[in-house]
C-alpha cells in the first residue's frame, strides 16, 4: 500500500469518526465551533495589530520624506539664487525621486488601509455585524543602491557648494 493512500485513508477514517462523535454529542460540536471562532478572532486581532504597526511605520516614513523634500527644495532655491544651476538641477532631480518614493508610500499606505478595513469587516462579521471582504510594495535593491550612490554624490556636491558659499560670505565680510 502506498504511503499517501494510507495517510489519506487514515485521514478519512478520522474525519468520519469526528463527524460521528459530533453527531452524537452536539454540545461538543458547538464548543468546537466556538473555539474555531475564537481562534479566527485572535488571528484577525493579530493581523489588525500588525497592519496598524505597518501603517504607523509608513506614516513616519512619509513624514521623514516630506521633511527631506522640504530641505532639498530650500537647497534648490539657495543654489539657484547663487547661480549654481547645475547643482539646482541635480537637486531637483533628487526631489523628483523623493516625490516618487512618497507616492509609492502613499499607495502602500492605501493598500494597508484596504487590508485593515477587510480585517475589520471580518471581525464585525464574527461579532454578527457586517459582511466580510479582504499587497504590499517591494523595493528593487539594484535601483536602491544606484540611488544611494547618486545621493552620496549629490550630498558631497552640496557640501562643497555650502563651503564655497560660506567662504564667499567670509571674504565679503573681510572686505567690508
Amino acid at each position: 500500500m502506498n504511503r499517501s493512500n494510507w495517510l489519506e485513508e487514515l485521514e478519512a477514517q478520522l474525519e468520519q469518526r469526528l463527524e460521528s462523535f459530533l453527531r452524537t454529542n452536539p454540545q461538543q460540536e458547538a464548543l468546537l465551533a466556538e473555539q474555531e471562532q475564537r481562534d479566527k478572532q485572535q488571528r484577525l486581532l493579530g493581523q489588525r495589530l500588525k497592519l496598524r504597526q505597518e501603517a504607523e511605520l509608513q506614516r513616519q516614513g512619509l513624514l521623514r520624506l516630506a521633511a527631506e523634500i522640504r530641505q532639498w527644495q530650500e537647497r534648490i532655491t539657495r543654489a539657484r539664487s547663487a547661480g549654481a544651476n547645475d547643482l539646482a538641477g541635480r537637486a531637483g532631480a533628487h526631489v523628483t525621486t523623493l516625490m516618487e518614493q512618497g507616492r509609492s508610500r502613499w499607495q502602500t499606505l492605501g493598500e494597508l488601509g484596504e487590508r485593515f478595513a477587510g480585517v475589520e469587516r471580518e471581525l464585525a462579521e464574527l461579532n454578527g455585524a457586517a459582511p466580510a471582504a479582504a499587497t504590499s510594495a517591494a523595493a528593487n535593491n539594484g535601483a536602491d543602491q544606484s540611488a544611494q550612490g547618486e545621493m552620496a554624490d549629490l550630498e558631497r556636491a552640496w557640501a562643497s557648494f555650502e563651503s564655497l558659499q560660506d567662504l564667499e560670505a567670509l571674504r565679503r565680510r573681510q572686505q567690508s
